[in-house]
């Protein structure tokens, strides 16, 4: 991939240590109590968005989740992540695509994007995301969507973002889906920073 997003988390991942950038996290505990809420069982295709090298795979996997796919633009950081599983690298689908144009052959239930969504500034983009989300999410699936809340950051990564509160999250969503619930959760970046999210939890009608 060409594409200057694609050029330039590529670059972060390859620049970078994993556990210094600015959303990193320890243990993925709000995507992980997150998830539970949503009922589904471990044989469920399970897909996180932006994934990148998140430590959520490694703990799904513990979990005994058997059908779990990372998306991320950045081949690097996926590496990273097959290196820290293992052998266990082969029970995982990792998917180098950006969100906007990736054309699936399948279907998931839930589907997981903490922070990818932020990053789609234009209207053009977004739409294209939620036409992915519409096509390749069941119907009855699960959508865990978390962005930088309406007074978090302007920019991460140096890249500007869209800030959500949770009634412009929901209408981000769109009719499609009905609103299980939203919530505030603080991210503590490893430079000690306070970065307040939004966070989601929809369900496909």
């Amino acid at each position: 991939m060409n594409d200057p997003q694609s050029a330039h988390w590529d670059t972060v991942y390859r620049t970078k240590s994993a556990d210094s950038v600015s959303w990193y996290q320890p243990s993925p505990d709000a995507s992980l109590a997150a998830i539970a809420r949503t009922g589904v069982g471990s044989s469920a295709a399970v897909i996180d968005i932006g994934g990148g090298a998140s430590l959520l795979v490694d703990r799904l996997l513990e979990e005994g989740f058997t059908d779990v796919s990372v998306l991320d633009t950045a081949a690097p950081a996926l590496d990273i992540v097959r290196h820290r599983i293992g052998a266990a690298a082969a029970k995982v689908d990792f998917i180098v695509a950006d969100i906007t144009h990736w054309m699936p052959q399948r279907r998931y239930a839930l589907w997981h994007d903490r922070a990818v969504f932020h990053f789609l500034t234009s209207d053009d983009d977004r739409a294209a995301y939620r036409r992915a989300l519409d096509a390749w999410l069941a119907p009855g699936g699960f959508l865990i969507l978390a962005t930088f809340a309406a007074d978090g950051p302007e920019k991460c990564s140096g890249l500007p973002v869209r800030r959500h509160d949770p009634a412009a999250l929901a209408t981000a969503v769109g009719q499609g889906f009905e609103t299980i619930d939203t919530w505030r959760d603080d991210h503590l970046t490893p430079g000690g920073s306070i970065q307040p999210f939004t966070w989601g939890l929809f369900r496909k009608r």
